[in-house]
């Protein structure tokens, strides 16, 4: 009798091993084929980026084992710091040009893996509908840092309200190189995220797409709007020592695809001036 209940005890004990044992692998195995995307940071400032990298981007890369939220940032400094201090994994705010200017002011290593969908420089005001309005010694606000101040000198060039030196490298062009002012106008240099407050005060202020989308200014209404230059297309930017890495790679492929250019096609940045590539695919 005691030796089946040996017998007995034995069964029970084996059986519960066998049944701990088939539990620990199915949840092993649940781990292992559970498919979680991984999350990446992205810097972006104030408008459409974000919105871009969330709704288009993140969506297209979940095949390649990634989703992407943001990090918004209230100016073009501290997106690029923060990459190049891994604070986040990737940036999509700044065109070229100034990606290059900036990185070589601040000896950062920063690669831009390709350009985006961009919306460009506009002048706005809330004080006249026309650039004929515009009267003697009017003030106009033009973005501060050096790359953003170049290009908005360039669009009042395009406009005939300045002149500037015939022979400058126009991507550093500053107020000292003008050489015609017709109306004398009065400039105001100001942080780029301050030029759409600065309507109040100001007749004219020369905005970056970004912070006109942001602040829901309408691109028709704009008495001028800027004929995008490539060098002047936003990129998506990663830390170089981490361009080669899965994720980088992943990236670079979903913004050379056919996928990611239908979707923009077919979403509220589809009027933006499209990366150079575009055009041959």
């Amino acid at each position: 009798m005691k030796s089946w209940k040996k017998i007995k005890i034995l069964i029970l004990t084996l059986g519960t091993i066998a049944l701990l044992t088939a539990c620990g692998s199915k949840e092993k195995a649940t781990d292992s084929t559970s498919g979680e995307l991984e999350t990446k940071v992205i810097g972006v400032a104030a408008g459409p980026y974000g919105d871009m990298v969330t709704e288009i981007i993140s969506p297209l890369l979940a095949d390649e084992g990634y989703q992407l939220t943001t990090k918004v940032f209230n100016d073009y400094v501290q997106p690029n710091k923060a990459l190049a201090n891994h604070q986040i994994d990737g940036n999509v705010f700044q065109h070229g040009t100034y990606l290059e200017q900036f990185a070589s002011d601040n000896l950062l290593e920063l690669t831009a893996l390709d350009q985006v969908p961009t919306l460009g420089m506009g002048l706005y005001s809330k004080k006249i509908s026309d650039l004929a309005e515009i009267e003697e010694g009017a003030q106009i606000a033009i973005p501060n840092d050096a790359v953003n101040l170049a290009r908005a000198l360039q669009l009042l060039a395009a406009n005939d309200l300045v002149e500037l030196k015939p022979e400058i490298n126009v991507a550093k062009a500053t107020t000292d190189d003008i050489v015609a002012n017709p109306k004398n106008l009065e400039f105001k240099t100001l942080e780029a995220a301050q030029l759409v407050r600065a309507q109040d005060t100001v007749v004219v202020a020369v905005i970056p797409g970004n912070y006109s989308w942001a602040a829901e200014l309408d691109p028709a209404d704009a008495l001028a709007l800027e004929d995008l230059a490539e060098a002047y297309k936003n990129v998506f930017v990663v830390a170089t020592e981490k361009k080669d890495e899965d994720f980088a790679t992943a990236v670079a492929k979903v913004l050379a695809s056919q996928e990611f250019q239908s979707a923009i096609a077919e979403s509220e940045f589809k009027d933006f001036s499209q990366p150079s590539d575009w055009a041959n695919k």
